[in-house]
């Protein structure tokens, strides 16, 4: 397993963790953000990530982002 912030451009990879607080974990399920979802990677700057999960693109800092773990 890696953070989400490992993953580059355009690699399709499937959530296996989400690390955190309840509510920080609650928050991203409501994005999409659930175990065995596929998450793709749209773009990367300086480690906050543009991802595309089911229909939509997300903005994820990545502080939140490392709590993603695939």
């Amino acid at each position: 397993m890696m953070p989400l912030t490992m993953a580059k451009a355009g690699e399709t990879v499937t959530v296996r963790k989400i690390s955190g607080k309840d509510e920080v974990r609650q928050h991203l399920a409501e994005l999409g953000f659930v175990v065995d979802s596929d998450v793709t990677v749209v773009s990367e700057i300086g480690g906050n990530l543009i991802v595309q999960v089911k229909e939509s693109r997300i903005a994820l800092n990545k502080s939140m982002a490392n709590r993603i773990m695939v």
